[in-house]
């Protein structure tokens, strides 16, 4: 900064720092009011839930962890009922868990193969309805 050798100089040089300390002021005010709004709450809760649904990981392992607890519950079911006696119970629930684990590590490649399998059966049908109507 250069010296200053006069009262109007002086005025002038304070002036000039009263509207950068005014500009520092209101952006610093901008700044402050953007972080406590960022802090609040419901704000980060957004954000962060926001972050966790669009990630597609996520999604794909909750369908693959829904799918194999469903496949193990269906199993449990079908194989061993309503029984009363213990040990079946207890030998559904373990088939129940190992199913469950089973499928929710391998849901990509079932599916796979489920799609391959509803492609074939489809693909066999348009084949004999086709040939009908020749």
């Amino acid at each position: 900064m250069n010296k200053i050798s006069s009262v109007a100089g002086l005025k002038s040089a304070i002036r000039l720092l009263e509207v950068e300390q005014a500009s520092k002021g209101q952006q610093f005010k901008e700044q402050l009011s953007l972080v406590y709004e960022n802090l609040k709450p419901i704000n980060i809760l957004k954000k962060t839930l926001a972050k966790v649904f669009s990630t597609q990981n996520l999604l794909d392992n909750f369908s693959g962890s829904a799918f194999g607890v469903v496949s193990g519950l269906l199993l449990k079911k079908l194989l061993i009922g309503k029984s009363s006696n213990t040990f079946k119970r207890l030998i559904g629930s373990f088939l129940q868990m190992s199913i469950s684990n089973l499928v929710a590590q391998n849901s990509e490649l079932i599916k796979s193969v489920g799609e391959g399998i509803i492609n074939y059966l489809f693909r066999q049908k348009r084949k004999s309805f086709g040939n009908h109507i020749n």
